[in-house]
């Protein structure tokens, strides 16, 4: 596995991790405005804690879920999960969410910063607080260009010729079954 892709790989997820821990401590400690109950943001039955926290694991899951693209249990199943285990991953399950997932996460953070640029968000580099939620928000804008290059070579390296009639690749110290 080339270096860079790991590094990306692992990379992603510390992509993410800013804006989880500033969405966590903004419910926490009722920062950044707009983020509180009854402000209009969100419905008043609603704690706005049943959402951001949730919403700030989910989103560290799906970045740690890119790590599968360079690590073996990407290409092969491991052996706890019942019925598949030592099989090999079909490799166009993984390519098309991701693929879509990069080009999905590329527009948004996109879209984002130029608004931001524009001025049609409230972040602000005036404040404290201000200048933190656009450093905790501003990494997401690599997240998806992380994920479009890992996906092509997941891909190009999965779907060649060579790949699809290699057994399973062995783990060091153990028979292969």
């Amino acid at each position: 596995m080339p270096r860079w892709a790991v590094l990306a790989a692992h990379a992603v997820p510390l992509t993410v991790l800013p804006s989880g821990i500033w969405r966590i401590l903004t419910v926490t400690f009722h920062m950044g405005g707009g983020a509180e109950q009854g402000s209009g943001a969100l419905p008043d039955w609603l704690p706005v804690r049943l959402r951001v926290v949730p919403l700030s694991v989910f989103s560290e899951v799906l970045a740690f879920s890119v790590v599968g693209l360079v690590a073996r249990w990407g290409e092969v199943f491991p052996r706890w999960i019942p019925g598949v285990a030592g099989r090999r991953v079909p490799p166009m399950p993984a390519v098309v969410p991701a693929a879509i997932g990069s080009a999905a996460l590329t527009l948004t953070w996109t879209l984002a910063g130029i608004a931001e640029m524009r001025g049609d968000f409230p972040l602000s580099f005036d404040t404290l607080e201000g200048v933190a939620a656009i450093v905790a928000y501003a990494p997401l804008m690599r997240w998806g260009p992380l994920l479009g290059a890992l996906t092509v070579h997941y891909a190009r390296r999965r779907l060649s010729r060579a790949h699809r009639a290699a057994p399973p690749p062995a783990r060091p110290g153990r028979p292969r079954a």
